[in-house]
């Protein structure tokens, strides 16, 4: 890992003297970063930044609460391409060749304090004295040098470089929303054309190698769907990425390849599935790890308030029995207090629905901007039988106005 070199590095300067530092969580934005610490670590983070200030470097440092690490940088940027290029710069400095972006995600503060902190320049070249040329008289026939003086030399060997494939280049893959000047924090698939296989799916933000599809045309689909947006799907060639750069969403900044996601925000009409909202069996009570995607619903609902949207219940099958649904102390994410009552599918698919929606009035939605459909298990989209039955039990979220 990148981090490994520099936090040895932080434990060899343990001795030197440290200037106090605030270490404040970082705020969004792109960071040009040499060295990484654990939260226990944060003198060590201190020292270290200590050191490069006493060789002249303007180094500072920031807790990243998404990562739980304090990160020492050199610079700070609001856009990403300076960042990628005063990034290639320090790493052609030599001391520090790791040099990497830290991307911040969130909205990118324009009236930050550290947007002026200036990036790490480059060495300065000597220019030659400017002369004026000589004026040669041409000679009516050129000496002609004996032959046996002239000097034959060999032509140096050809040195054939491996040519550039995304097999030997890093790609960063960004996700912004220009229209608020927001990083999203999401994730891509990588998809195998040629056989519509998914082969993995990454961080979005952050430096990768691609998998190589070992496909005859070599092509690569990366897919970035992250909820509140709308999907966007990018190709990319793995043995020819330089050809790709002629793409308005491709870009070669030094030796890293950029896939720029331009994000846009869902429109009227357009549905989508809240995948990551779990429920506990026979209830309309979320799981924990519900949280993040909510909160992204509710993200979008605060950042519009134009958005109106309708939320469909579904569940798998024709369920009759018992539902255990939110009691008077509205335990979000917890079986305790839950009230027990007899319904059915479409009965449990409306309380589902409607817990999402009492969650969003407590955090200041309004109720009247968003309605309620309840399905039960009349839309499936798989059989209630097969592996993928799970997938059944949904809550969609449909733009009414925006």
């Amino acid at each position: 890992m990148k981090y490994c070199f520099f936090w040895f590095l932080g434990l060899v300067l343990f001795g030197f003297h440290a200037q106090a530092q605030s270490g404040e969580e970082l705020p969004a934005g792109y960071y040009v970063t040499v060295a990484a610490y654990s939260k226990a670590r944060e003198d060590y983070a201190q020292k270290f930044t200590a050191k490069l200030k006493d060789r002249g470097l303007d180094a500072r440092y920031g807790f990243n609460s998404a990562k739980n690490l304090y990160f020492v940088y050199l610079s700070y940027f609001t856009a990403l391409k300076p960042s990628l290029v005063e990034m290639q710069n320090v790493r052609s400095q030599g001391d520090f060749s790791d040099a990497w972006v830290r991307v911040v995600t969130g909205d990118i503060p324009m009236d930050s304090p550290v947007t002026s902190q200036k990036p790490v320049q480059e060495k300065p070249q000597q220019q030659m004295p400017t002369e004026p040329k000589p004026v040669v008289e041409r000679p009516e026939k050129p000496e002609e040098k004996p032959e046996e003086e002239i000097e034959i030399v060999e032509n140096p060997p050809i040195v054939q470089h491996d040519p550039m494939t995304l097999g030997n280049t890093e790609v960063f893959l960004s996700l912004f929303n220009a229209a608020n000047n927001r990083i999203v924090d999401g994730e891509v698939q990588v998809v195998d054309t040629e056989r519509s296989r998914l082969l993995t799916t990454v961080k979005g933000n952050e430096y990768l190698i691609l998998p190589d599809p070992k496909s005859k045309s070599g092509q690569l689909t990366l897919i970035g769907e992250v909820f509140g947006y709308r999907k966007l799907q990018h190709e990319i060639n793995y043995p020819l990425p330089l050809a790709d750069t002629v793409k308005s969403y491709v870009e070669l900044m030094g030796t890293t390849v950029t896939v720029k996601f331009d994000m846009v925000r869902y429109h009227k009409g357009d549905i989508a599935t809240l995948y990551h909202v779990y429920f506990f069996n026979d209830a309309a009570v979320m799981l924990p790890e519900s949280k993040y995607e909510l909160n992204s619903l509710l993200q979008m609902m605060q950042e519009n308030q134009n958005y109106r949207i309708r939320l469909h219940g579904h569940t798998n099958g024709n369920y009759h029995g018992k539902i255990l649904a939110l009691g008077p102390e509205k335990n979000f994410f917890s079986m305790e207090g839950s009230a027990q009552s007899i319904g059915s599918a479409k009965d449990l698919s409306f309380k589902r629905a409607e817990t999402i929606k009492e969650y969003m009035v407590m955090n200041g939605i309004a109720s009247e901007r968003i309605e309620i459909k309840a399905w039960g298990g009349k839309r499936p989209l798989y059989d209630k039988h097969s592996t993928n039955a799970k997938k059944n039990v949904r809550v969609e979220v449909e733009i009414l106005q925006e």
